[in-house]
């Protein structure tokens, strides 16, 4: 199921600001921390990917382990 979002621009005297914003169920549904860093990468021009930090995975994963012990 996808969400479609409105991309927002916000213009300044100076400068521009992009926005896109991730629907709740989203962000959610991908455990997205508050001030985590995320990386795009452009597919091409139909296609991002947004990419995340393979440590914040891997702490995860060490959390979890210790719950289990």
């Amino acid at each position: 199921m996808g969400f479609p979002t409105k991309i927002q621009l916000i213009k300044r005297a100076k400068s521009e600001q992009w926005y896109i914003n991730f629907p709740s169920a989203i962000a959610q549904a991908m455990e997205f921390e508050r001030g985590e860093v995320v990386e795009w990468l452009i597919e091409d021009r139909l296609k991002m990917i947004l990419k995340r930090d393979e440590s914040v995975l891997s702490s995860d994963k060490k959390n979890l382990r210790r719950i289990l012990d």
